[in-house]
């Protein structure tokens, strides 16, 4: 653990996102000697945001290996050092720069086990920072998690809160196939009750954050925070009682809780930071109408980003994140004038 830290964490259990997940990297590389951690500044530094911090000192510059500026060759680097027998845990800062590395991501790592009939892995987890916030424009503040969850191959994780992204993440690493593990930076410093203690869970699992019984919304990452704020308000201003669904894993998917849920509910909202057009709203609510369309009392409705370049400005850039009187009034639509 980080010097500086550790006391904290072990005594004080209510720690942030971004503490969880430092905590569940100092535990996999202490019981694997196979995991490794890459990137830009993860080093000396600890990390852009601090993710990191502590881990150079403990482990050293063999198994923390700081590198140049070249995402490309970072990640082209740790697919060969996977298939050698190496757990890498690659950082790339912003998940803007996905672009960066998708030749490699998409056309290797992604299919290395299938091209080898099954001869080589590919076990590494690409850590990233995704989600609009601080005024970091365009380039810095895109969440592209629906390109990654369309291609065969890849396992893409959106934890929500502190206790998820430790299991979720440790459940990463020790994963055989390529994982995406994408965290919003606005959830980096929200606090959480995280138990001692090994505890994995499951990719493709999602989570009921919330039980209802009159309509289900299916979030993820930080919009799982807007979606139990609305049931809050849904519940106590219009007496309609919400199911939230946390999906945590978009691929691959917990269809089994959708379903579920939706029967239940009979009515379905899917909330995103994502871009709306061609996103993993439509998916979902394609998955809904195939599988449970007869116990749809309302058709299924989607929130997610407007379909335009992040504004740098403040002002326009608060508009651009799905707001809790969106999502209330949306599902107040769906109840027409009986609320």
């Amino acid at each position: 653990m980080p010097p500086d830290s550790s006391a904290n964490i072990q005594s004080d259990r209510n720690i942030t996102l971004k503490a969880a997940v430092l905590e569940a990297m100092f535990e996999e590389m202490k019981c694997d000697e196979n995991v490794v951690l890459i990137g830009e500044d993860v080093g000396a530094a600890g990390g852009v945001f601090k993710q990191t911090e502590g881990l150079f000192e403990t482990f050293g510059a063999d198994r923390v290996i700081d590198t140049p500026i070249s995402e490309s060759a970072i990640f082209g680097l740790s697919v060969g050092a996977a298939m050698a027998g190496s757990r890498p845990i690659v950082e790339v800062m912003f998940g803007d720069f996905l672009t960066l590395v998708m030749d490699q991501l998409v056309n290797q790592a992604a299919k290395v086990h299938y091209m080898s009939a099954g001869g080589f892995n590919v076990p590494l987890v690409l850590r990233t920072g995704i989600g609009i916030g601080g005024s970091l424009g365009p380039q810095h503040s895109q969440s592209l998690h629906s390109w990654l969850a369309h291609i065969p191959g890849l396992k893409v994780v959106m934890p929500s809160s502190a206790a998820d992204a430790k299991g979720l993440f440790k459940a990463a690493v020790r994963d055989n196939n390529p994982v995406i593990f994408m965290e919003d930076r606005m959830t980096y410093n929200l606090k959480e009750h995280v138990p001692t203690g090994e505890k994995i869970i499951p990719l493709a699992s999602a989570a009921v954050k919330r039980k209802g019984v009159e309509v289900t919304i299916f979030a993820i990452s930080r919009a799982v925070h807007t979606a139990l704020a609305a049931a809050e308000i849904l519940l106590e201003e219009k007496n309609i009682s919400t199911e939230v669904v946390d999906l945590r894993t978009l691929a691959p998917l917990d269809v089994e809780t959708i379903v579920s849920s939706v029967r239940k509910t009979g009515r379905a909202i899917v909330l995103d930071g994502g871009y709306k057009s061609f996103g993993i709203t439509g998916e979902i609510a394609a998955t809904i109408g195939e599988l449970v369309f007869d116990y749809l009392d309302a058709p299924v409705m989607r929130l997610a980003a407007p379909d335009i370049p992040v504004p740098y400005s403040p002002s326009l850039e608060s508009l651009m994140v799905p707001s809790v009187d969106q999502v209330v009034a949306k599902v107040s639509t769906m109840f027409g004038d009986s609320v």
